[in-house]
């Protein structure tokens, strides 16, 4: 289950990172490398080969990079909705977007190697994609949006202390667990999509009373404990 749970993200496991320190030093060079790097006699003449070494720090600085690129993307999709008083319009761009964004989705699944290339691309695609709908549910509900990356920042935040600082600590118990409850999650909404053919749903799972709103907090708990899962991967 360990296994799985570190395995969630297509483009980011264990095997896909294997795959390019097989193929070059990259952005994930191996203990072994480094060790036999420090092994090596220093060098007194002749060219200086570098290694492109992958560091927490070095995660951290790329992911506030992407962040930016989603950021600014999301900017330009926001202010491209088309609001009116009667109707709200999503632009044209937004299905090219979208198959843009999956196809280098897939590409950098399959050549992990190309990321610092695909990552950028993906992320501009992706935050003009996210930035629309947002625009969108925004017009519908105002105020929703702001709550929520507000609400999304402020959990990232704690459960980010709550892993530097160890007070919970990432044991293959608790993976399993996050795994398994993940699993049963996406079980349930599988079935209710099923149910929805037949105009039908699981008893509570959108229900604004004290059970479905329950079910919501217990269903958000769960997906912030996978960010622990995520962080140490990184570390």
């Amino acid at each position: 289950m360990a296994t799985i749970a570190r395995n969630s993200n297509p483009a980011l496991n264990e095997k896909a990172f294997q795959r390019v320190t097989e193929d070059e030093a990259g952005w994930a060079a191996s203990t072994q490398q480094l060790e036999d790097a420090f092994a090596a006699p220093a060098a007194t003449r002749g060219p200086v080969i570098g290694t492109d070494t992958m560091t927490v720090n070095g995660t951290v600085w790329a992911t506030a990079a992407l962040l930016v690129l989603v950021v600014a993307a999301g900017v330009f999709g926001w202010t491209s909705v088309d609001t009116t008083a009667d109707s709200v319009s999503l632009p044209g761009w937004i299905f090219p977007v979208v198959l843009g964004a999956f196809g280098i989705a897939i590409l950098t699944i399959f050549k992990p190697d190309l990321a610092r290339f695909t990552a950028p691309a993906y992320a501009l695609l992706q935050g003009a994609f996210l930035g629309a709908i947002s625009g969108l549910y925004n017009s519908a509900y105002d105020g929703i949006v702001i709550q929520a990356v507000g609400l999304t920042i402020g959990v990232f935040a704690v459960m980010l202390f709550l892993f530097a600082t160890r007070i919970i600590q990432v044991t293959d118990k608790l993976r399993m667990g996050i795994v398994a409850a993940t699993g049963a999650i996406m079980l349930v909404y599988v079935v209710n999509m099923v149910l929805s053919l037949f105009d039908a749903s699981v008893p509570f799972l959108h229900d604004t009373g004290p059970m479905g709103i329950g079910i919501s907090l217990v269903i958000v708990g769960v997906a912030a404990f996978n960010l622990l899962l995520d962080f140490d991967f990184v570390e």
